[in-house]
């Protein structure tokens, strides 16, 4: 389920962190995509795949840098998820893994969502991938739910339409969230 679009990328596939106001991320998201434009081509690459775990789409766009502004990168990010192929959707949606609920969550509903991701995956080969962004930290589990009850209905081709959309939004989240953090090393978050 990777399913917080601020995540920090500590794993492909994890997604639980909390979101950052904007008016407290602009001037870190600035030293974090001064630090991305002057990383080596290798270094960009490795951050750009804990967003997305597509070396197409981290290839891509760590080619295309410097980037003048965040709103640039960003917008590149999202060009290079509407670019993916089969095979590199594939290759994303791999490395994504079910996010499990907060430790506090009650039994029913740790239950519930680990039913719910088993028939995902059984169904569509793949973990299953929301954004939350925006999502309050208590509506998190039944909008996942939710999600995934709603999105088992799909045939196999819309379902990799929605979850290529979902992918997009996870990569560049994740990519704000990273660019926020300065490009500090990564730490596991709740």
């Amino acid at each position: 389920m990777t399913s917080d679009t601020h995540a920090p990328c500590r794993k492909p596939g994890s997604t639980d962190t909390p979101a950052i106001p904007a008016q407290q991320t602009h001037s870190r998201h600035t030293g974090g995509l001064i630090a991305f434009n002057a990383a080596s081509p290798a270094e960009a690459v490795a951050l750009l795949l804990t967003c997305c775990h597509s070396a197409r789409w981290a290839d891509r766009i760590a080619a295309h840098r410097p980037y003048p502004t965040v709103d640039a990168l960003l917008a590149a990010a999202d060009e290079a998820g509407y670019d993916l192929s089969r095979a590199d959707l594939d290759e994303a949606l791999a490395a994504e893994s079910s996010a499990l609920p907060h430790p506090d969550a009650p039994s029913a509903a740790r239950t519930a969502l680990r039913a719910a991701h088993a028939a995902y995956e059984s169904s569509f080969g793949h973990a299953f991938v929301i954004s939350l962004d925006g999502v309050r930290p208590g509506e998190r589990l039944d909008r996942v739910l939710a999600g995934i009850r709603s999105r088992l209905g799909n045939e196999a081709e819309e379902e990799r339409v929605v979850a290529a959309d979902e992918l997009r939004r996870l990569a560049r989240a994740r990519l704000a969230f990273r660019l926020a953090e300065g490009l500090t090393p990564r730490h596991p978050g709740p």
